[in-house]
């Protein structure tokens, strides 16, 4: 067995053995959690340490097992510039979800095993190198997060997990149909990734290739979530327990965006480009909408929220610029693409930081709107503090994550299609809205529920902390991070132009 698979079930098999053990004390279950949580993010330390870029259409740390022999599907996972990064993202979220956890939580035990499955078929999503593997990955996500949602969340929980998981279950569905539609297509049939990416099945069929993308498309576009198919997401994220949002942001988000660079645009090279344009106009769109709507909340989770549709429309306009064949672009959509990969890391750790501050306010006062506090920062400072800097983080401030990844963003884009600069108006934005947040929230005299407001414990700043640290530290030294991405990026441009 190797690392790989070391990591991905580690935090299965705790899970399991959390929930045949019916005795083991709350201290003790979230301790485990903790614990397996930091196991598999030294693993991963390990493995970027040890990564060593394998080339175009290769992986490292690969392995493959057959699995269902009949339709030449197996278990194959390797890790390479694309997904290492999120590997490490993720297991970066779901260790601080673990610490934040420690200040309690209703039902530890059920709590924990739940998380610790969210955080096996997650790492699972994004190693897999066989489109059913994928699948089964992505699925059980939804389950997952159904029941964080329901079972932990407040509100009207019950009903916005029952709409998260009928909008991502119907997108699912649509997946599937695009993955049985390219395994229909290859000569020889497979579900193996890398196989498909080889043969590019679909080039030679515009309408073969356009409908099966169609297909991936609206899977990946309900799971990111871009404008309109993003209806869900405001509702889940409002009543979803702290966690479950920062999990929900910060990781499943990215399953759709990495789709995206993983399957349709190296598969589907032909179709990617006869939609380009589209897509980059899905994207634009989603950047401007998110960021209006989420000017015009009062709740500060819903905000929040919205942000997410803003900065995945950032990723959306990106990949999408990847497939407009203009001239000598090569360099530039490189760029973007390298720009999407940097953003999806960037949003997992700020917003993961930002809706787990959001729920400190939750857990003390029991509401988000924004108008019931004032002058937070006198009783709260550590929690002014941190939220300043996640906020400048997530509108593309200088010296933090957000603003390498939009600064690669929009040179790739507009270098490519000028007309994307429009997007631009969205950092603006983005910028009114979280100094207004921060203005109404935490300057001012003190007032409201900010009154006897008690400051971030120690579990709550040992969560956060940590995750505007790394925002911090990609945004002042992004080569590490860079060095991984770039050579990626570049072999999928180059898949996308053949």
């Amino acid at each position: 067995m190797s690392v790989l698979s070391v990591l991905v079930f580690l935090p299965l098999a705790a899970a399991l053995v959390l929930a045949v053990l019916p005795r083991v004390g709350s201290r003790i279950a979230t301790r485990a959690w903790v614990t397996v949580s930091a196991v598999d993010l030294a693993l991963i330390a390990w493995l970027w340490l040890d990564y060593d870029d394998p080339g175009r259409g290769a992986l490292a740390h690969e392995e493959q097992v057959p699995w269902i022999p009949g339709v030449d599907s197996s278990y194959h996972i390797g890790v390479d510039g694309l997904s290492l990064p999120l590997v490490a993202m993720t297991a970066v979220i779901f260790l601080a979800c673990a610490v934040y956890t420690l200040r309690g939580v209703e039902r530890p035990r059920s709590h924990a095993a739940l998380f610790l499955f969210l955080q096996s078929v997650s790492l699972g999503l994004f190693v897999s190198a066989d489109l059913i593997l994928f699948f089964v990955f992505f699925d059980l996500s939804i389950v997952g997060m159904y029941f964080v949602i329901a079972g932990w969340g407040h509100g009207q929980a019950a009903r916005s997990a029952l709409k998260f998981f009928l909008y991502t279950f119907l997108g699912s569905l649509a997946l599937l149909a695009g993955f049985i539609g390219l395994y229909v297509a290859a000569d020889p049939h497979t579900f193996d990734m890398i196989e498909l990416t080889e043969q590019a099945p679909l080039a030679g069929s515009a309408v073969g290739g356009g409908l099966v993308l169609a297909c991936i498309l609206l899977g990946l576009a309900i799971k990111t979530p871009t404008v309109p198919f993003h209806t869900w997401l405001p509702a889940a994220h409002t009543d979803a327990p702290a966690a479950g949002s920062a999990v929900l942001a910060g990781v499943l988000l990215k399953m759709g965006t990495y789709g995206f660079v993983r399957i349709a645009m190296p598969m589907l090279p032909q179709a990617w480009q006869d939609w380009a344009w589209g897509i980059v106009i899905v994207g634009v769109v989603s950047v401007l909408y998110g960021a209006l709507v989420a000017l015009a909340q009062s709740d500060l989770k819903r905000m929040i929220a919205y942000t997410s549709v803003n900065h995945m429309g950032y990723v959306v306009l990106a990949i999408g610029v990847a497939g407009v064949i203009a001239g000598d672009s090569t360099q530039a959509r490189e760029i973007a693409v390298a720009g999407a990969m940097t953003q999806m890391v960037s949003h997992g750790l700020v917003t993961g930081a930002l809706f787990l501050l959001a729920g400190v306010l939750h857990d003390r006062a029991a509401t988000y709107d924004m108008g019931s506090y004032g002058g937070l920062a006198a009783p709260a400072p550590r929690l002014a503090g941190l939220f300043a800097v996640a906020a400048f983080a997530s509108l593309g401030l200088p010296a933090l994550s957000g603003f390498i990844a939009e600064f690669q963003i929009f040179t790739g884009s507009i270098a490519v299609a000028p007309v994307t600069a429009i997007a631009l108006l969205g950092i603006l934005i983005t910028a009114a809205l979280f100094l207004r947040a921060l203005q109404q929230v935490f300057t001012g005299p003190t007032r409201g529920h900010s009154t006897d407001f008690a400051d971030l414990g120690r579990a709550e700043t040992w969560a956060v902390a940590p995750l505007v640290v790394l925002s911090l530290l990609i945004g002042v030294l992004p080569r590490p991070l860079l060095a991984v991405i770039e050579p990626a990026a570049q072999s999928v441009v180059s898949l996308v132009g053949r």
